[in-house]
């Protein structure tokens, strides 16, 4: 190489380092914005809780008292809890959206910072693995825990939580009207009767979805089968489940990871894909399980797809999960085409 050569290499590389210098601070820049904006957006929640939390109490004493309390509060304080449901779950959402955020930046902010230390010629760097890279995995396996837990919280909060709660305000009323007015009663606790079974119904599909019991005792292809079956008959959404290969149980992990998979692809064709056929291909070869679920709903493309869209589908999670454990995905879409995606998971260490 000739000097000329020799020294435009290097002002390329200079170039590069003072570029992903400003980007770093860019990045820091950012991750201190959002850093006050999820400060607040938390200080929000907790007023709204405490709010929600306030109108609750009121909603206890009205049962407490409900045959001298004016219909006017009553309806008033109804209207105020729905209020004040709707606009918590507004800025949990919010919230978890910029954790999310900040947590990608962050991410960001170690990937630029480990690329400035290998452009400076630092030991530090530990590419190889070490304390390094086993401080940042423990770190994600603590925050993919902890956003499990909000998700978990908070599906128990405006679910069943709230379902109890109205159970014991019909309760309430129902008691009070057989001194009046027998038949409303009966009509209240009928209503109160179909409520529980449908309260009851999503408890049952929250436990299955947290961790289905069978998964552990019969293996992959009955829970596919069955969960695939339990979307078709509550959706209406045509699903054929196909199995090739030599059906076995394998690898504990790998059967959660692929039914955790298939579970979020089906997810996304039941809520947003707008779709009356599905087809789910598994085949359990001797060294690798393939899956393919495909659809005809109204396709996306996936080169102009957004990164907020990608992680309102769970695309990248599902990518790094598979990417995890040396398997593959592809994803193959277009407008008004349907969608078909496939992964590989490698069933041998």
């Amino acid at each position: 190489m000739t000097e000329a050569e020799n020294g435009a290499e290097l002002s390329q590389l200079e170039s590069f380092i003072n570029f992903t210098r400003a980007e770093l601070e860019q990045v820091r820049t950012e991750m201190t914005e959002i850093g006050l904006l999820v400060e607040q957006s938390q200080g929000e929640v907790d007023k709204l809780a405490q709010r929600n939390d306030s109108i609750m109490a009121t909603l206890h004493q009205i049962q407490a008292n409900f045959e001298t309390i004016p219909r006017e509060d009553i309806r008033s304080t109804y209207e105020a809890f729905q209020d004040a449901q709707q606009r918590l779950f507004t800025m949990r959402g919010q919230l978890e959206k910029l954790q999310s955020d900040e947590s990608h930046l962050h991410r960001l902010e170690q990937f630029l910072v480990k690329t400035m230390q290998l452009l400076e010629g630092r030991p530090s760097l530990n590419l190889a693995g070490g304390e390094g890279r086993g401080a940042t995995g423990i770190q994600q396996i603590i925050e993919a825990q902890e956003e499990e837990r909000r998700t978990l919280s908070r599906q128990i909060h405006d679910g069943p939580a709230q379902a109890l709660s109205n159970f014991i305000l019909q309760t309430e009323i129902a008691m009070r009207l057989f001194e009046t007015d027998q038949d409303r009663a009966r009509d209240e606790l009928s209503n109160l009767k179909s409520a529980a079974a449908s309260t009851f119904g999503q408890v049952r599909d929250f436990i299955y979805d947290l961790r289905p019991m069978m998964l552990d005792d019969l293996g992959l292809v009955p829970t596919v089968r069955r969960y695939s079956e339990a979307v078709k008959e509550k959706t209406g959404l045509d699903i054929n489940f196909v199995v090739t290969g030599n059906e076995r149980r394998i690898e504990p992990l790998i059967e959660v990871l692929t039914f955790r998979a298939i579970q979020t692809l089906l997810r996304n064709i039941r809520d947003h894909a707008q779709a009356t056929q599905a087809k789910v291909m598994l085949d359990m070869g001797d060294r690798l399980i393939r899956v393919s679920v495909e659809d005809n709903g109204r396709g996306f493309d996936p080169d102009t797809q957004s990164e907020e869209e990608a992680k309102k589908y769970g695309l990248p999670t599902l990518l790094d999960h598979i990417d995890k454990v040396g398997g593959t995905l592809d994803v193959e879409s277009a407008a008004g085409e349907g969608t078909r995606i496939a992964f590989a998971i490698p069933t041998e260490e």
